[in-house]
């Protein structure tokens, strides 16, 4: 039996109480609760003082409970906005506690499909052609400019929630209206007909590619935690130079947003234009369908040695 990744009692006495915020009051919530049951488990297997905060949980004031908690540092595994999206970062940077992951700007920049396009953009990095329809868009001269396919986005969620692939005029409006139910901006983007990756990176270093293969249209929020048919491969079918192309495409663009710590960026083959991103995730999910530690363990790093790493972050 392969031994837990302990750390030694002076770490521990580094790192304090450590409060593992999950929860939040966002459309992830579901996820964010079993993301950091895991982490708490596995921070605690790794000998670290840690306790599990639910912020908003019973509709709690999450003010209050970070005022009333009794921490030294807080490892964030927050998905979507409140959370992911820099205001948790915000708030813990005035009360003066460390934190893991990416600091205010970079998380509210990875948060924003749209910024964080038009940053990568104005960069050189290749990103899909996109729009972001208003109330009076044009939507036969938005379908003449990207084309059918498309997939329409909000702007500001994550897990592919509100997501569609939209194949004609009729279809576009009723995806727009449906991502606008869960977020005013909405992201419309040429279809990439080619396969998906995904990039973990960890203290600036992109860990093993992953190939994502999926029998629905697209990796969707089933796709991602729900389904068991969705395959996830390391013999991801591309050469030894194009996987270092890709990663070195994910360490960059994550450095670009400004993110540190760790993340994961997503990416699309398009057989015309490349590698094209999609976009970065600041706080990835770490329930037992997440891609980061897939990715971990493939590149050696068990469960607890990767969640002590990325707490080391904090310090």
């Amino acid at each position: 039996m392969m031994n837990v990744y302990k750390i030694t009692d002076q770490e521990r006495s580094r790192f304090g109480r450590v409060a593992v915020l999950f929860g939040g009051s966002s459309a992830e919530r579901s996820i964010s609760l079993k993301s950091g049951a895991e982490v708490l488990r596995g921070l605690q297997a790794a000998n670290v003082e840690a306790f599990g905060l639910d912020l908003c949980g019973d509709g709690a004031d999450p003010l209050q409970q970070l005022q009333q908690a009794d921490f030294d540092r807080a490892f964030l595994i927050l998905h979507g906005r409140g959370g992911e999206d820099g205001t948790i970062q915000g708030v813990l940077e005035i009360m003066g506690k460390p934190y893991t992951g990416s600091g205010v700007m970079a998380s509210a920049l990875g948060m924003d499909k749209v910024k964080c396009k038009q940053i990568w953009a104005a960069a050189g990095f290749p990103t899909p052609v996109y729009a972001v329809p208003n109330e009076a868009a044009d939507l036969d001269q938005l379908a003449a400019t990207l084309g059918f396919p498309m997939i329409v986005k909000p702007a500001h969620e994550g897990s592919s929630i509100g997501m569609s692939k939209v194949d004609d005029a009729a279809e576009l409006a009723q995806a727009i209206t449906e991502a606008q139910q869960f977020d005013r901006a909405v992201l419309v983007e040429s279809w990439i007909n080619g396969p998906e990756f995904t990039i973990a990176v960890l203290d600036g270093v992109a860990l093993p590619v992953i190939r994502l293969e999926t029998p629905h249209e697209f990796y969707d929020f089933d796709a991602k935690y729900q389904a068991n048919d969705t395959q996830y491969h390391f013999d991801h079918g591309l050469t030894s130079e194009q996987d270092a192309e890709l990663k070195r495409l994910a360490e960059q663009a994550f450095e670009m947003i400004g993110c540190r710590g760790w993340g994961r960026v997503d990416v699309m083959l398009d057989e015309q234009r490349g590698f094209q991103l999609l976009e970065v995730n600041t706080l990835p999910g770490m329930t037992d369908h997440s891609l980061v530690p897939m990715a971990a363990k493939q590149a050696g790093k068990s469960f607890e040695e990767l969640v002590v790493t990325i707490l080391r972050g904090s310090l």
